[in-house]
């Protein structure tokens, strides 16, 4: 049985970014960041961080001291576990593609911890950035501060790509033991809050009623609720809803 991280730490290494390299001061010209944006590039090619800018401004640590494992453990106590699992289980998914790799990608809404301690709310975004023969050879994460999030018992994520639904499909399987929910169940969830019937659901987004069924009929049982009405107001009291 494989220990959850183990397959993640196999992956990666603590070795910084030269950030005097002729590759990292290229990235520095081409790749945009925001204000209150951190990024990184992940290289599986050269088991290393390749690109490092932003992270002193949003956790405190130097572009050049920064590496993957400190990005991970950092995660704050409560977000921790799940944080772990869904980074680990999105790459697999991701590594087992070999088509349009470049379209794919994960969010999730999450606590780091800054280095003077401090708890900062993120929303992390990570893609693929680069491939060959059809392999991820690099990773490109965004972390960007995020001070209007709304923090519950709930960890929200959502994944992108061409196989979207197969994706947060088996997402959602491998994290059920989880409070998360996925973009896709948050926005079926949402148009049912506002009245709308399952059979109106399945006909927005071109899908059938045992579709959306499927997406906010386990729910029930994930948050430990009994009724429509009771998922509804736990999604409010924990902020998926607005």
């Amino acid at each position: 049985m494989q220990i959850t991280g183990e397959f993640l730490r196999s992956f990666i290494t603590a070795t910084p970014a030269n950030l005097a390299s002729e590759e990292a001061l290229r990235f520095k010209q081409t790749i945009q960041r925001f204000p209150e944006e951190a990024v990184y590039i992940y290289s599986f090619k050269e088991s290393r961080m390749i690109y490092a800018s932003g992270w002193e401004e949003v956790l405190g640590y130097k572009d050049d001291e920064i590496n993957l494992p400190i990005i991970l453990h950092v995660t704050s106590p409560e977000y921790a576990p799940f944080s772990e699992e869904f980074n680990e289980k999105a790459l697999q998914f991701i590594l087992t593609k070999t088509e349009e790799l470049d379209k794919y990608s994960f969010t999730m809404e999450l606590k780091k911890i800054h280095k003077d301690g401090q708890a900062v709310p993120l929303i992390s975004k990570v893609g693929v950035f680069s491939s060959d023969n059809g392999r991820v050879t690099a990773i490109i994460g965004r972390f960007q501060v995020s001070h209007s999030i709304k923090f519950g018992k709930v960890m929200r994520y959502a994944a992108y790509g061409p196989d979207k639904s197969q994706f947060e499909e088996e997402l959602n399987k491998q994290l059920f033991h989880y409070y998360a929910i996925s973009g896709k169940e948050k926005e079926a969830l949402s148009l049912v809050a506002k009245g709308y019937s399952f059979k109106e659901v399945a006909h927005y987004f071109k899908v059938s009623q045992s579709a959306i069924e499927k997406r906010i009929l386990p729910m029930y049982k994930r948050f430990e609720v009994k009724s429509l009405t009771h998922l509804i107001s736990f999604a409010h009291d924990n902020h998926i809803l607005e």
